[in-house]
């Protein structure tokens, strides 16, 4: 099994999407700085997770989040309280 998550920063209105086994163990190293591309957005937290069969099926979902769809999706259906 693979996640595929997103993350948000309140601080700096972010969205960061990505993959991980262990989603535990992936959101403390963005939030301990381990991760160079959300370093500086500090702290981040989950707004957004979704379980998928394999890396490959989890893979296509991430590239479609990160596209033009995939933001209006994200901006249309992920609540980050702002």
């Amino acid at each position: 099994m693979s996640f595929i998550y997103v993350i948000y920063s309140d601080k700096f209105k972010r969205f960061y999407v990505g993959i991980a086994d262990n989603m535990e163990s992936r959101l403390k190293c963005h939030n301990f700085g381990k991760v160079k591309s959300t370093k500086a957005f500090m702290p981040w937290r989950v707004v957004h997770l979704e379980e998928l069969n394999n890396k490959q099926e989890a893979r296509l979902r991430e590239k479609y989040l990160k596209s033009a769809a995939g933001r209006r999706w994200r901006k249309n259906n992920i609540i980050t309280g702002d």
